[in-house]
């Protein structure tokens, strides 16, 4: 069966699905859930299988191959996520307005689920867990397609999940995954008008490039996270070099890890040797430009193309700017309105920033890898929206529901 063919038995069964899983209520889904994530537990060992033959044939940088192995923790932290998910309240029909006109006529726009999603993601194999997750709470059918590098892995995720989602009386076709990593299925999927109501792309730059570009069916995405952490002149030393070195050495291959530093020049003499001896510690390596080599002379030269780069490794590039305006001005120019952060004791400074940056998601004196569905309260996240229409930053369940109109009457005709 040709990958087309393929994706339209399996969207015509996410469809049958998604009506049962829609006007289910909320106890059977959570049940689910929770089902789901027993399974993933008894499926531990079969996991870690198929996720030894994904490493053992991975070729890639550390940081990549830590985004792609799991161990116990991590399988855990799957089965967590999605008793954490069934915790959260309902997304749906919740009363998102209610008016009455004048002739009697009482409206109610309320939360639906959006239908049957495709989700395309690379590497990260609790991806399609915790996409799965969120979507069977919001009442949608989800179609998953892993990235070659992990495609064991998530074929044996989806195994277990949908032995859960029988357990729990729910239709197994409620959350499937593509039988194949070939790129003919994502052409299938672009292509998937009719079949498809959403795409999410979750991976790198050219794979959210070529989705926006091809696809014939809506897309929610996720840009690359070219985030930036701007140390301001008021900041608080230690709390810098404490935020500095989480931001960006936490995990360095996550969408929200920090990939460029930003100094204020009055303090830049001062507290960039301090940051940089304890980013070395860490392992970091370092692209900087003509102002910060002058302060620490070691330091490699950085291109215009460095501050383009989304490194998602242990390599930090560097600058000195003016003020806020200057740092403004720098992430308007390299950054990728993902996350961004500032370092200051001086409120106003940090209204400033908060109010100048076009980004998903601002902080002020927090780490940029706070950027996480988790950390926001939603259980968990099928990607970090970064575009400008229906959702932006941490997609959680609010943001797979759409709306629609209840009219109540007592009778009324139009005149």
């Amino acid at each position: 069966m040709d990958a087309h063919e393929h994706l339209k038995q399996a969207a015509h069964a996410a469809r049958e699905a998604s009506h049962i899983l829609g006007r289910s209520l909320r106890p059977a889904r959570d049940a689910a859930l929770r089902a789901m994530a027993d399974a993933l537990r008894t499926s531990m060992r079969e996991i870690l299988d198929a996720n030894a033959k994904d490493t053992g044939a991975f070729q890639g940088t550390k940081a990549f191959l830590d985004r792609l192995t799991l161990n116990e923790a991590r399988v855990e932290a799957m089965a967590v996520g999605l008793e954490d998910v069934a915790a959260l309240p309902d997304p749906l029909d919740r009363v998102l307005a209610e008016w009455t006109r004048p002739n009697g006529l009482r409206f109610q726009r309320i939360a639906t689920p959006i239908g049957v999603i495709g989700m395309i993601y690379e590497s990260r194999p609790n991806v399609g867990a915790d996409a799965s997750g969120l979507c069977l709470k919001s009442g949608n059918a989800v179609i998953l397609r892993g990235g070659s590098d992990s495609v064991h892995s998530a074929a044996a995720i989806n195994v277990a999940l949908q032995r859960g989602l029988a357990a729990a009386g729910l239709p197994p076709a409620c959350v499937q995954n593509a039988p194949t990593a070939d790129r003919s299925y994502v052409a299938a999927m672009l292509a998937g008008a009719g079949l498809l109501d959403l795409i999410i792309p979750r991976g790198g730059k050219s794979l959210v490039e070529r989705v926006q570009q091809e696809a014939r069916v809506p897309v929610l995405a996720h840009a690359e996270g070219l985030c930036h952490t701007f140390v301001h002149a008021a900041a608080d030393p230690d709390m810098a070099r404490k935020i500095v070195a989480n931001a960006k050495m936490r995990r360095t291959g996550i969408c929200g890890a920090t990939e460029t530093l930003l100094v204020d020049r009055p303090i830049a003499a001062s507290i960039l040797p301090l940051l940089i001896a304890d980013l070395r510690v860490l392992g970091c390596d370092f692209r900087a430009d003509a102002a910060s080599r002058a302060i620490v002379p070691e330091l490699a030269v950085a291109t215009e193309a460095d501050f383009n780069t989304e490194w998602l490794d242990a390599v930090l590039s560097v600058a000195v700017v003016d003020g806020v305006e200057g740092a403004l001005s720098h992430i308007a120019r390299h950054g990728s309105e993902h996350t961004d952060a500032i370092v200051t004791q001086d409120e106003g400074a940090a209204r400033q920033f908060l109010r100048g940056v076009d980004s998903a998601v601002a902080l002020w004196n927090a780490s940029t890898q706070f950027c996480d569905g988790g950390e926001f309260g939603f259980g968990a996240e099928i990607g970090i929206a970064t575009g400008r229409i229906h959702a932006r930053g941490p997609v959680g369940l609010e943001q797979l529901t759409t709306y629609r109109t209840l009219v109540f009457g007592t009778g009324q005709v139009r005149p």
